[in-house]
């Protein structure tokens, strides 16, 4: 390995056993080499609020403004209250779908076009940066290099899978068919220049989390990881079915304990098992736990974009 291998990884255990991964991925028939990343606190940054909720957010005040009444709708109510217990009272479920809602009828280009608007100047209102350069240095890094050993990239998210494809290429260098993420469905119509497709808020399928992952990374992408990272305890079953792969494998687990950088929360994801957090399941199944606070010398590009 030369020395200039992930530069902004810091020497240490973690560094070590994702460089001797990387050695030995020659092993691994090229038709089998697809590493998927969750998104959400693996490659860009979640706190204080999902930025893909902070879109959803930046709309519905939109909106509110030019129709007030809709300030009224019990969801939107409890949002904009900033309430946590309002928002727990009606339910993060029934609230995603109305936020979501807001966009029904749009083209896909539309939306795709809004997304990108938003990200060209919104920042994460703690960190000071915009939120295209809340992405994580060192998983690009990474990134960089499985690709330079040939490797697919996939990302792996729970959140909108337009919203990340809207993104991602730019972000990331990942092609749009190449994001497994929540679905809409779409509807068909007959316009008068052809057929016109847009946004339903029915949500196809499942939501992307848990063993819906690794359902759906087969149903879309066909392949099964040899490589995956996640951050919490809706990527436990991603990372499992990666590390028990044939051949060289890895399962790569990103821990939030930076506070002064970033920020510091356990990995515990909504949908968390008390019985055993996540990092204690890395500990048992010996998956490489990064440390963002110590194993990460810079945490997001600079200058920023």
């Amino acid at each position: 390995m030369t020395s200039d291998l992930l530069p902004s990884w810091r020497a240490g255990r973690a560094r070590d056993e994702i460089a001797a991964f990387l050695e030995v991925s020659d092993q691994i028939p090229p038709e089998d080499r697809l590493a998927c990343f969750d998104n959400d606190g693996t490659l860009w940054c979640e706190r204080p609020r999902y930025i893909q909720l902070e879109f959803l957010l930046h709309h519905l005040r939109q909106r509110v403004s030019a129709d007030p009444a809709l300030a009224e709708t019990p969801e939107f109510a409890a949002v904009l209250s900033g309430d946590g217990s309002a928002v727990q009272q009606v339910g993060l479920p029934r609230i995603a779908l109305a936020l979501t809602d807001l966009f029904t009828g749009l083209s896909a280009d539309r939306f795709r076009a809004l997304v990108r608007e938003f990200m060209s100047s919104a920042e994460n209102p703690v960190l000071g940066r915009p939120h295209r350069a809340c992405v994580y240095l060192p998983m690009l890094e990474l990134i960089d290099e499985l690709r330079r050993r040939d490797f697919s990239i996939a990302v792996v998210t729970g959140g909108g899978t337009e919203f990340v494809r809207a993104v991602g290429r730019e972000l990331y260098g990942v092609a749009p068919e190449s994001v497994v993420g929540t679905l809409l469905e779409y509807d068909l119509a007959d316009g008068d220049d052809g057929p016109v497709l847009t946004r339903s808020g029915r949500v196809s399928g499942t939501i992307n989390d848990g063993p819906d992952k690794v359902s759906h990374i087969q149903a879309q992408l066909g392949r099964r990881p040899v490589f995956a990272a996640g951050n919490t305890t809706g990527d436990r079953e991603m990372l499992t079915w990666a590390e028990t792969a044939d051949g060289p494998s890895m399962a790569l687990l990103v821990d939030h304990d930076d506070a002064t950088r970033e920020f510091s929360y356990p990995g515990t994801g909504e949908s968390a098992s008390p019985e055993e957090p996540i990092d204690e399941v890395a500990r048992r199944r010996g998956w490489t736990l990064v440390s963002m606070a110590r194993d990460w010398d810079e945490v997001f590009p600079s200058p920023l974009p």
